[in-house]
């Protein structure tokens, strides 16, 4: 049996969402289980290596991973309590998170089905899961393993504020040295290096991460992907927007699935496709991961 080319590893949760009437509505989620699924469904073959709870939360979480084609023997479900993240906002998105000893910080490389990294190209890291311990460092340590083995290694620090744990800032500057692709926002910059302007933060992760090419992204104002030495930017494409939730989600797995499918494709055409894929999130409510039929359609509509 073939095994992925694209491993996502890290967190997936629950996200209890407040309504507008005062109830909290339960949604499966988390940036890595999102990124992976929007891989899948965009064609790639790949899998989401992390752990989710054995109740109906981490039944959620499986089922959903199944829906999208994801390769089902890297997601262990184990008899440990569901992460769980409280929403209370979304405009601006506020997040706590409860999830001590949950069944994310369980998860355990040791059973990944064998010779599991003789077929993976590119591996995954990002989000919460880099300042959970213990996984944050059994995850640091697999993406050193990887990157020394030829794996290309993609982070997406999709910072939070709870993130501010002792660990985190050693875990987010190993994960810089090692990166080929970081994706992140200009929310992560603020957070990321508060004491500085956005102009200043993107030059210090320039230096900081000199060997990654590295997109940008800016929601409505669009994109721009700074590879080889240049800059290539793209517009956000003109949708009628439901919300945002999963967007960047959307980006980063559409941009490491276009360069599994397309690697000799220019700068600017595998922007336009991120933009069409963001763009097909934005149209739905929720984390929605798109088709590569539904990116293709959107592509049309906006090729005048």
């Amino acid at each position: 049996m073939t095994h992925p080319h694209y491993l996502v590893f890290g967190e997936a949760l629950t996200d209890f969402i407040l309504q507008d009437d005062g109830r909290w509505q339960d949604y499966p989620g988390g940036s890595c289980w999102n990124v992976a699924r929007v891989a899948a469904r965009l064609g790639a073959r790949a899998a989401f290596a992390g752990a989710v709870s054995q109740n109906r939360f981490g039944d959620a979480l499986w089922q959903g991973a199944q829906a999208a084609g994801l390769d089902m023997r890297y997601t262990q479900q184990l008899p440990y309590p569901p992460l769980l993240a409280m929403v209370p906002s979304t405009r601006p998105p506020q997040y706590f998170f409860i999830g001590d000893n949950s069944a994310d910080l369980h998860f355990d490389p040791a059973h990944l089905p064998a010779a599991w990294e003789q077929s993976v190209r590119i591996a995954h890291f990002g989000c919460i899961s880099l300042a959970r311990e213990p996984l944050a460092s059994r995850l640091v340590q697999l993406a050193r393993q990887l990157a020394a083995q030829g794996c290309r290694i993609a982070f997406d620090p999709n910072f939070r504020n709870s993130m501010h744990t002792p660990g985190y800032r050693t875990h987010f500057k190993a994960m810089l040295c090692l990166a080929d692709y970081i994706k992140v926002a200009d929310d992560d910059l603020f957070g990321l290096y508060p004491e500085l302007d956005k102009h200043a933060a993107l030059a210090t992760l320039h230096q900081q991460a000199p060997q990654a090419c590295i997109l940008f992204t800016r929601g409505a104002d669009g994109m721009t992907l700074f590879a080889n030495g240049k800059q290539y930017q793209q517009a956000a494409m003109q949708v009628t927007v439901a919300d945002t939730v999963g967007c960047g989600d959307t980006a980063m797995g559409s941009w490491m699935t276009h360069l599994l499918h397309q690697p000799e494709a220019t700068p600017q055409d595998l922007l336009r496709f991120v933009a069409a894929a963001a763009a097909c999130t934005a149209r739905q409510h929720g984390a929605h991961a798109p088709t590569r039929e539904e990116v293709a359609q959107l592509l049309a509509e906006h090729s005048g």
